[in-house]
């Protein structure tokens, strides 16, 4: 998991700038329309929607957004029609790149995504080249500083995670996609405060990455996150504590 621990870290210092640039609200507020979309604009009965909303207000998305997004979604005012399309790849020295995308023109979309890859020393592969590689996971971090870890392996065990480990300031859970909001309630009623919470993509293996090639593949990555339409990539590199903090 120490791969998926450092490309998370990146994610959220990501995420972080994002939410500055207002960047964050375009990708939110399409992920809520297709949400309701697919499963209605309840919440309690669409466990997609529900966590969107929850990402949505975590990045301080005003409530009326929310709610026209998922009126947009479910039909109830005139919106895009976005389509859910997903793109694998690779970077530099064969690492693994999932590209997860909204879109209301898959011509463009995969166009601009071929021309990143293409640009930054990775390929555009067909379906099903990478996608194996990846398990998608109900996934929390917890600061070590502010958590009781004993406390944490109780809770997570009894409520349906799969494995609890340990990283140098962090703790991680990891469970069944379907366990994500009841973990996530687990927590929130034993005190415990995660610091990242999501159903994501984890690679079962890693490859690791130094020197020049690290910097080529989060170069890749971070522009594909910027592209308009991409809402998640996940990608299955390993790099160095003192790298990341060169770069």
């Amino acid at each position: 998991m120490s791969g998926h621990s450092k490309w998370a870290n990146i994610k959220r210092r990501k995420g972080a700038q994002d939410v500055v640039r207002g960047k964050i609200f375009t990708k939110l507020n399409r992920e809520i329309m297709v949400a309701a979309k697919i499963g209605g604009g309840d919440p309690e009965g669409n466990p997609r929607l529900r966590q969107s909303i929850s990402k949505a207000r975590d990045a301080n998305m005003p409530a009326q957004n929310i709610e026209r997004a998922i009126k947009k979604g479910t039909g109830d005012l005139d919106g895009v029609h976005y389509e859910e399309v997903v793109y694998e790849g690779y970077g530099p020295a064969g690492v693994a790149i999932l590209v997860e995308a909204l879109t209301d023109n898959k011509n463009r979309t995969v166009s601009e995504v071929r021309h990143i890859f293409t640009r930054h020393n990775g390929n555009l592969g067909e379906a099903g080249c990478v996608s194996w590689i990846f398990l998608m996971k109900s996934y929390f971090v917890f600061s070590k500083e502010d958590t009781d870890g004993d406390a944490l392996v109780e809770v997570a065990l009894e409520s349906g995670a799969e494995d609890v480990s340990e990283e140098e300031n962090e703790y991680e859970v990891t469970g069944p996609p379907e366990s994500f909001d009841e973990l996530r309630l687990a927590f929130e009623e034993g005190g415990l405060k995660f610091i990242d919470g999501e159903v994501t993509m984890i690679p079962q293996n890693t490859i690791k990455l130094e020197g020049q090639q690290a910097i080529q593949a989060l170069k890749l990555v971070e522009i594909l996150e910027d592209q308009d339409d991409v809402q998640r990539v996940s990608a299955n590199f390993d790099i160095s504590e003192e790298i990341m903090e060169e770069l």
